[in-house]
């Protein structure tokens, strides 16, 4: 892996589409200061694609936005091509994790907001939205509302409304964690295709993402995030040819240093893993009534399925479908051989069950998850086995410092609610061990 620290990520201004140098940033919240970002300096150039990769709440988003002019810093310089930034920065635009569509506008309507304030013939803005929907693969959906598109289709509106404006430097903002895992990988190709193809006078990318593999497929240059505050700790360049395969041994090797920098950046004392003591992983983001709704249309399968037939039966994306295939083996419900899904013998008893013999049953299961596990076990040594949420929070972030925290909070709060593990008051944002839980740990052990 080559990389180097950031102070040497330093070309001269004329190079810079977008720079910051030195910016720090505060924020007040209930009379108290805030240190979001510290000293952070970082510039986009020409020709390249940067991905910014951390943890979440380590500032990215926060960086993004001083950036592009969304928001001021509260220290250091903010640079257009060299010169000061004042306001919005004209030649960038951005993509957000949340689509931002308006409901009430069709898809071209959407799209056409891009060119709001260009003052653009109606002629000229007729041919830029047609060709840029064109461009995403919407073709033939001008006239739809964003409650008829799927997840992808919301978010390609969302890329072809800050591409039809023809910006310099394209800004995403975690702008493939809300879809399914096909999609994603579908989408990322497609965005890199643009810009290199030179689609839109698009010169440069920058990416802010968790997540590792993402930021090697895509980035050119990968900025490692410190937190609290955040700050730039290392910046490696990645040299693997286009296209990029995830299963090409390169690739893996490059995941798999970034990984150990990471780990070293955000968890410095961690003790190496010792034989037989669980670590947290992260939990697949499936409802509760989706992992229960595989199991049974399994069941009606004779307790056995190709997970593609699966898919059809569900209705559902095959992406999405093995999210919750992964979400039912990591409970131990089934079983993978090959391209099936196996209802086992717990799954069975499960699908067999009344309600309260799932929730057993799913209780015994969810103990049986390290990330579960180790939070039941670090409740029960708290005062009345309580803990405050943010305790939680930090906790995650800690020992999956690239996954996204608040997904994976409302996961692990889901699933441990239905088992009748875990409980949290949402309002003083309290996570406890729910009572059949106090009880287990009150029993005598064998």
């Amino acid at each position: 892996m080559e990389g180097h620290m950031a102070t040497a990520d330093a070309p001269t201004p004329s190079e810079a589409i977008a720079e910051i140098r030195g910016v720090s940033k505060s924020f007040t919240s209930e009379g108290r200061e805030l240190l979001v970002l510290r000293d952070v300096s970082l510039t986009v150039r020409p020709g390249e694609v940067v991905a910014v990769l951390g943890p979440s709440g380590c500032g990215k988003s926060t960086l993004l936005r001083i950036l592009t002019g969304l928001i001021d810093s509260s220290s250091g310089e903010v640079l257009c091509h060299g010169r000061p930034l004042h306001g919005l920065h004209p030649g960038a635009a951005v993509v957000f994790q949340s689509f931002a569509l308006y409901p009430w506008l069709t898809v071209a309507d959407n799209v056409r907001v891009g060119l709001h304030r260009k003052g653009l013939p109606h002629d000229e803005e007729q041919r830029r939205v047609h060709h840029i929907i064109d461009l995403v693969g919407l073709e033939g959906f001008e006239e739809a509302y964003p409650k008829e598109l799927s997840g992808g289709m919301k978010q390609r509106v969302g890329i072809a409304r800050a591409l039809v404006g023809g910006p310099e430097l394209l800004c995403m903002d975690e702008p493939f964690s809300a879809l399914d895992v096909l999609t994603a990988e579908s989408l990322r190709s497609e965005v890199y295709g643009l810009w290199s193809r030179g689609e839109m006078g698009l010169k440069s990318l920058l990416l802010i993402t968790h997540l590792i593999d993402e930021a090697v497929f895509l980035a050119d240059r990968i900025v490692i995030m410190g937190a609290k505050p955040g700050c730039v700790r290392q910046v490696v360049l990645n040299t693997l040819p286009h296209p990029r395969e995830y299963r090409d041994p390169a690739f893996i090797a490059l995941v798999d240093e970034l990984h150990d920098v990471i780990t070293e950046i955000h968890l410095p004392d961690k003790r190496p893993a010792v034989p037989g003591v669980p670590r947290m992983e992260p939990l697949p983001h499936a409802h509760v009534t989706e992992i229960v709704g595989l199991l049974e249309v399994v069941h009606d399968h004779g307790d056995r399925i190709n997970v593609f037939e699966l898919s059809d039966r569900l209705g559902v994306e095959l992406g999405r479908t093995i999210v919750v295939v992964n979400a039912a083996e990591l409970l131990g419900l089934v079983d993978t051989p090959k391209q099936d899904v196996l209802l086992n013998q717990t799954g069975r008893d499960f699908v067999g069950g009344d309600e309260n013999t799932r929730k057993r049953i799913f209780h015994g299961q969810l103990q049986r998850i390290p990330t579960l596990a180790l939070l039941v076990e670090r409740l029960r040594r708290a005062p009345n086995m309580r803990l405050p949420a943010e305790v939680v929070l930090e906790d995650l972030v800690m020992h999956l410092p690239y996954e996204p925290m608040q997904q994976l909070f409302d996961t692990l709060i889901a699933w441990g609610r239905y088992g009748e593990l875990l409980g949290y008051d949402s309002d003083a944002e309290i996570v406890y061990l729910d009572r059949e839980s106090t009880v287990s740990a009150e029993a005598p052990r064998a």
